[in-house]
């Protein structure tokens, strides 16, 4: 494996952790208490995160 993929697979896991714990953080109260604004910007970011990772899995499978 090439040291630009094995950066790729760091990446991708450390993008998916951080999926992961933004789509807890969405689903708990702190998230409804915030200002519509902010939801609905967090709401957009964890939607291009996972385009992100798509792509990332994609590239990946190609390795």
């Amino acid at each position: 494996m090439q040291p630009y993929q094995q950066r790729v697979i760091d990446e991708l896991a450390e993008l998916d952790s951080k999926i992961e714990k933004l789509s807890d953080f969405i689903g708990g109260a702190i998230y409804n208490g915030l200002d519509e604004t902010d939801r609905v910007l967090l709401a957009m970011q964890l939607s291009a995160m996972k385009g992100y990772s798509e792509i990332l899995h994609k590239r990946v499978s190609r390795f």
